[in-house]
């Protein structure tokens, strides 16, 4: 693969990890994601940091999508937003790729044969 194709298989990887845990979050809390309680507390520093980390993207895509379409955002700062969220997915797919990298070769599952 070439580095489009890694790219964007990094993309993916942190979009459907951010989207399944966000969808569990709200499953379980049965309220929209945001960075609001029950999801990012002062209280609950380490629980917050977890979810901010996996599901950080749609809570800031969700908030600036209402942010927009309550006018306190311009389009530009929404398109800036999607941007944000966009790095924001991939960085999390290439944290993910390296930590199921590095558990596959500390658990001898890697396969260096090729």
């Amino acid at each position: 693969m070439g580095a489009v194709e890694h790219t964007l298989f990094a993309f993916m990887v942190g979009l459907t990890a951010c989207g399944l845990a966000g969808s569990v979050m709200e499953l379980i809390s049965g309220r929209r994601l945001a960075f609001v309680e029950p999801y990012v507390s002062p209280a609950h520093v380490l629980r917050s940091l977890f979810a901010t980390a996996c599901a950080g993207p749609l809570m800031f895509a969700n908030e600036a999508l209402d942010a927009w379409w309550q006018s306190r955002i311009s389009a530009s700062a929404l398109i800036s937003c999607g941007c944000t969220a966009t790095v924001w997915a991939l960085a999390l797919g290439v944290v993910l790729i390296d930590i199921a990298s590095r558990a596959g070769i500390l658990l001898g599952l890697a396969d260096f044969s090729a």
